[in-house]
């Protein structure tokens, strides 16, 4: 007969409680049930009966939720799904909600150049997951997707279209790459939208838009009228494959580069003061651009450099004195040292130019010469070095650039070199004419990393040419202090940035390319002198807001430039300038998306969320512009992934057949027993489950585990929903005073596990919240309380309170499990209320877990994992047997434990007590000492259980005896438990419910 729960004499409020060595319910060691007749036990009314008069008044579960879809179904039925319940209208309709609480996380723009792929799946899905979250939580969530638009990979691949495409004019190009980007961005979004991402589709950015390049000229702007942004000749990272400069984040390394190393001698001309002989200076060099080369020697005060005599051919060589050996045995010869001297006794020497008759090559001290190989001097090119033109610079040294856009030698490099390439034939040319010249001692390959373009995968080499650059030196102090005050997840990714940072001394923003930004400066035609100020933006920045920079092509220079911002600079008519014709690099173009799309003044996103390459990439872009331009960074916290791989850890490749397609993933491929169709879910599950602050694995392997866990997880969830026909929460609830302890139990642990997966999404760890939500319906739900209450959910009758109490808890438990993994999962989620037997809203439109703070209730964990501590013992001394047939004596001595227990079973002996219910067997006996009559030879087990409550206060060990007996009783033909007296007859507490006079 069902009574309210009564608490036990000691008050059970404070901290806590802690069960002593014992793992609670739903540890790792899990629930012990019994192994013999499982299927008896765990399903004891799915099955045949022995009566089939009673078979209709069990309430087995009812409901229409499939355990599973077939693969062919599921991408059609999240497809349905999202239509049902208005995916496409749910950002939309958070918008409008009136709440001060707002969540902004900036999408940082995917690049408009190719096809979806599962690099794209990770980053959109994670992002997701997170605005789904702060939704549910009722903020306001501001999300704009958003596409890098222009740079060098759209044109060359816009152009690779086109026949002839050198002979196009620079609108044709942009119209062609606006075209490819354009169509690029709708294969994008159709898959972005596919995944369910919640957006605004309709209103996204693009870097081309009129008001996106509006706003990144005024930041552009502001940059150069701090002295932030500036225009220089000096060597820069230059692309001849793409004839651009770049910068140092688009450059990637080829470690197996082949060079041709030289060593080559330079006669003396003029002897040091400090050395009055005759000899060569002997270097090696691995650039072959000899135009105004100068030799530079070690400055440090303890560089040391012999005067060496050659045995063989009785030349001398200065080389570095700890390089005497090994250039001796590279070049076969042998060396007899004849004096040493310092690094400073050589400067202002100087020696005769090996092929140009005439030039002279100083001799200069150089910080950046090292001794660990080589001769000790290096060959100096000023325009091809960034050391080299530092020191031609110090020295007032001509550098000027002899070799083009395009990598080939100029007509100032002489006849025999001009329109080589420098990396290949004018390589050769100039070994060729230092041989010719005596001058070539060796030649050979030298293998090492090398600078490569990102796109084209050509080697770069360093020019000198005129650019516009970033001043980064003068910035990068704030913003490493900026940087510390931001949020990094994971925070070792903090480090990595701030040491990029350090590094980074200018940042090269002109490109040679007509699909972009253009740099919006107007240069005088004799001059060469630019001209940009406030008013020549302001008047360029209004035509740019209406018609898109476009106008900077097609508009003549007089609708650009006025009379009146020319004369204000000292000119004299417009048509003495011309028009700029470099565009700004794509990173300054997405770096300062801040300025368009964040609102409100602080224009400051609460996250961003992108991959680890950002360090270097947007997540820098985005920082330095916003310090020079306002001295804060654009957003709050930096949230780092990783890299996706296949399954085995190697890279994706076509030729390895391991490309993972998420459109295949979702839909299945041609072939359906090799590429079976997921859904998104699947994917989605993927992302999350994964832990995505390191590389992130994918393959078949993968993709079918995670549909095996979602399966796992629809079963917990079929059998909640099934269990609840014909309850309505709001009508049928019992109050949690006035519930089973077990049911109150559950409830404990529900509010617990809302907590952590509250914090685990804050924490944007999304693999604990699977792991979290595993555990939770595994142990806790399918594994304990599934198993421990189904005989009161099937044989009670259906309004009885105690079936009540144990509905109360699935749907509570149904709706915060659904809840907690409705960011993960939103096609799932939906699904589920669709199936709830009772009216209710969509998932993502009523809210986050509401996990009542009235459920925590300290101290009831002793009850129930006292008693779980028995059902323990006494399962485990009847291994491989069915529990049904058994009646357990529990006996122990007097005190707090045994108080806990009489909680749950008032009586003496009961088959129908909460003890008894707990422990799985036909019939319970609670005793305080072992009954006299007890058999020789009966099964006892003893153990004991710490009681620790009040955060220690109260401790006790008590001792208990748990002894397992074969049931004189019949088996009941409708419960199956051993409480009849006939086999023949329902049991006492079938016969009430049959009879209709079950507890009310």
């Amino acid at each position: 007969m069902f009574r309210a729960w009564r608490a036990p004499p000691l008050a059970w409020a404070g901290a806590r409680a802690r069960v002593g060595l014992r793992a609670r319910p739903g540890a790792a060691w899990g629930w012990a049930r019994p192994v013999a007749s499982e299927a008896e036990s765990r399903q004891p009314l799915e099955e045949n009966r022995q009566d089939s008069r009673y078979r209709d008044t069990v309430l087995l579960p009812h409901s229409r939720f499939p355990a599973q879809l077939p693969g062919r179904l599921q991408p059609e039925a999240e497809l349905e799904t999202q239509q049902k319940c208005g995916f496409s209208e749910l950002y939309s309709w958070q918008r409008q909600r009136k709440t001060k609480q707002e969540f902004c996380l900036h999408d940082g723009p995917p690049y408009a150049n190719g096809d979806p792929h599962v690099g794209h799946a990770l980053n959109k899905i994670l992002k997701d997951i997170t605005n789904r979250f702060y939704m549910m939580r009722g903020y306001k969530v501001h999300y704009m997707p958003g596409w890098d638009c222009h740079g060098l990979p759209i044109e060359l691949k816009a152009l690779s279209e086109v026949k002839g495409a050198e002979n196009l004019s620079p609108m044709e190009i942009r119209r062609k790459a606006r075209e490819f980007a354009e169509r690029a961005i709708e294969k994008q979004k159709s898959a972005f939208i596919r995944w369910g991402v919640m957006a605004d589709w309709a209103n996204c950015y693009r870097t081309f838009d009129p008001k996106y390049e509006a706003n990144q000229l005024r930041v552009f702007y502001k940059m150069y009228d701090k002295g932030f942004i500036y225009q220089d000749y000096k060597p820069v990272f230059w692309s001849p494959s793409a004839k651009t400069a770049l910068a140092e984040a688009e450059l990637e390394y080829n470690e197996q580069h082949v060079s041709r190393s030289v060593y080559m001698k330079f006669p003396l001309l003029k002897s040091p003061p400090k050395l009055i002989i005759s000899i060569f200076v002997t270097i090696v060099s691995n650039c072959t651009s000899l135009d105004h080369a100068t030799l530079d020697c070690a400055s440090q005060s303890s560089s040391l450099y012999s005067i060496v005599k050659c045995t063989t051919t009785g030349e001398h060589f200065i080389l570095a004195a700890d390089r005497v050996e090994s250039t001796a045995a590279i070049l076969d010869m042998q060396f007899e040292v004849m004096s040493t001297c310092k690094g400073a006794d050589l400067v202002d020497g100087s020696c005769a130019h090996p092929t140009i008759p005439g030039r002279v090559s100083p001799l200069l001290p150089a910080n950046h010469v090292t001794m660990a190989k080589g001769t000790g001097l290096v060959h100096t090119a000023p325009a091809h070095g960034m050391e080299d033109y530092s020191v031609a610079s110090h020295h007032q040294l001509p550098t000027d650039c002899l070799v083009d856009e395009g990598g080939f030698f100029t007509e100032a490099a002489g006849p025999e070199l001009q329109n080589k390439n420098v990396l290949e034939e004018g390589n050769e040319a100039v070994i060729q004419m230092l041989q010719a010249a005596g001058s070539l001692l060796k030649e050979e390959k030298y293998v090492h990393s090398y600078p490569y373009d990102w796109r084209t995968k050509k080697p770069m080499i360093i020019r000198a040419s005129k650019q516009w650059f970033v001043n980064t030196a003068s910035v990068k102090a704030t913003a490493q202090e900026v940087l510390k005050k931001v949020k990094v997840i994971p925070t070792s990714a903090v480090n990595r940035m701030l040491e990029m940072l350090d590094r980074r001394t200018f940042w090269c923003i002109s490109r040679q390319r007509c699909w972009g930004v253009p740099i919006p400066v107007f240069y005088q035609k004799n001059t060469g002198e630019c001209l940009i100020n406030s008013d020549t933006i302001t008047d360029v920045i209004k035509i740019v807001e209406q018609q898109g920079t476009d106008a900077w092509w097609t508009l003549p220079i007089e609708q650009l430039l006025s009379k009146e911002a020319v004369a204000k600079a000292g000119g004299h008519d417009v048509l003495d300038y011309v028009k700029g014709q470099d565009v700004l690099d794509i990173w300054f173009d997405s770096g300062t998306s801040w300025a368009h799309v964040l609102e409100g003044a602080e224009q400051r996103a609460d996250t961003y969320l992108e991959g680890k390459d950002q360090l270097g990439g947007w997540f820098q872009s985005s920082l330095l512009t916003s310090v020079a331009a306002r001295k804060k960074a654009p957003y709050k916290t930096l949230v780092v992934h990783g890299f996706t791989l296949g399954e085995k850890g190697e890279k994706m490749s076509k030729s390895i057949g391991n490309v993972v397609d998420p459109d295949v993933v979702i839909n299945g491929g041609e072939d359906h027993t090799k590429d079976p169709p997921y859904g998104a879910d699947v994917l989605r599950w993927w992302v999350a489950e994964s832990n995505v602050f390191t590389e992130v694995l994918i393959g078949p392997v993968v993709l079918n585990a995670a549909r095996d866990d979602i399966n796992k997880l629809r079963n917990t969830l079929r059998f909640m929903l099934g269990n609840m026909a014909g309850f309505n929460p709001e009508t049928d609830s019992i109050p949690a005073s006035e519930m089973y302890i077990v049911d109150q139990y559950m409830l404990h642990l529900l509010q617990d596990y809302g907590s952590k997966v509250t914090e685990a999404y804050k924490e944007y760890d999304y693999s604990k919240v699977v792991r979290l939500l595993q555990a939770f319906c595994s142990r806790n739900l399918s594994n304990f309380y599934f198993t421990t209450v189904k005989d009161r959910l099937y044989c009670e009758e259906e309004k009885d309170p105690k079936r009540r109490s144990c509905q109360t808890v699935l749907a509570e438990a149904l709706d915060v499990v659904v809840r907690s993994f409705a960011p993960i999962l939103p096609h799932l989620a939906e699904e589920v209320f669709q199936h709830l037997p009772y009216k209710k809203e969509g998932v993502f439109r009523t809210g986050w877990i509401n996990a009542s703070s009235t459920w925590k209730k300290p101290g009831i964990e002793e009850a129930i994992e006292g008693a779980c501590a028995m059902r323990d013992s006494f399962l485990g001394s009847i291994s491989g047997k069915n529990a049904l047939e058994y009646e357990v004596v529990i006996v122990i001595e007097p005190g707090l434990l045994f108080e806990l227990m009489e909680a749950l079973q008032a009586e003496e002996t009961s088959s129908v007590s909460q003890l008894n219910e707990i422990m799985m067997a036909s019939q319970t006996t609670l005793l305080s000492e072992l009954p006299k009559e007890t058999p020789a030879d009966a099964n006892i087990t003893k153990g004991t259980f710490l009681i620790n409550l009040e955060g220690g206060d109260i401790r006790e060990e008590s001792s208990y005896k748990v002894i397992a007996l074969p049931i004189a009783k019949a088996k009941c033909p409708r419960c199956r438990r051993y409480t009849s007296d006939s086999s023949s007859t329902p049991c006492p507490r079938c016969l009430k419910v049959i009879a209709g006079k079950g507890s009310t």
